[in-house]
């Protein structure tokens, strides 16, 4: 039934302003929609992020948002170090760690989290 559709990822934020500056300048995500009082709409890929304001934001203890970089991970995370993200250590059976890369096999990972917490992820995937 929803197979023909486009689908988003969603995000819900304290602080819109705060969050703004993070995915333009952080990620550098392009504002394609949205003003000061939300919701705001990036650009990603042929998709979009919604980002908005909810007094639940930060509570989602898994992945929020998901991006399948390929073999450009390794130099998106070190681009992401110089900005200051911080990454998150998962230990993982079969799992290296290192630079903010998790390695299993071929396949590699890396998670952060936005300045509410939302776990951001990405993947060696396509």
């Amino acid at each position: 039934m929803l197979n023909a559709y486009a689908s988003s990822a969603i995000v819900a934020v304290s602080d819109l302003a705060r969050a703004r500056r993070f995915y333009e300048t952080v990620l550098g995500l392009e504002l394609a929609e949205g003003g000061d009082d939300g919701p705001l709409v990036f650009r990603t890929g042929p998709t979009h992020l919604v980002v908005y304001p909810s007094e639940f934001a930060g509570t989602n203890k898994a992945n929020a948002v998901v991006w399948g970089v390929g073999d450009r991970i390794e130099a998106i995370a070190a681009d992401l170090k110089t900005k200051g993200v911080v990454f998150e250590h998962y230990d993982m059976d079969g799992a290296t760690y290192a630079d903010g890369v998790h390695q299993m096999g071929d396949f590699r990972m890396v998670w952060f989290k936005d300045p509410d917490g939302n776990i951001l992820h990405l993947n060696s995937g396509d």
